[in-house]
């Protein structure tokens, strides 16, 4: 099975539209889509500007888990736990 990686976008209308054209054969095709990188980024930039006051996303029966909830931030894109973990050991252990 050959497979493509094509860059496009969502209109206005919802609609999917390919920015690149493609060789291929007509017929069906499965389309797994993610939006880019920075499109996230910008579009939860713009969100945060527009909604002053946090939103819970979880809601929990816990009393003491709804303040941690409510108060922690989302984690970026580009973190990674490995590396995260290594600076944790290595600040823990004086590496």
């Amino acid at each position: 099975m050959q497979a493509y990686k094509l860059r496009g976008k969502i209109d206005a209308t919802g609609n999917l539209v390919a920015l690149e054209p493609v060789d291929m054969p007509p017929g069906y095709v499965e389309i797994i889509v993610w939006p880019v990188a920075d499109t996230v980024t910008m579009a939860s930039e713009s969100k945060s500007a527009v909604l002053e006051t946090p939103q819970t996303k979880f809601k929990t029966k816990v009393k003491v888990f709804q303040a941690l909830f409510e108060n922690t931030q989302p984690v970026p894109p580009d973190f990674d736990a490995d590396e995260a973990r290594w600076e944790a050991l290595k600040e823990k252990y004086n590496l």
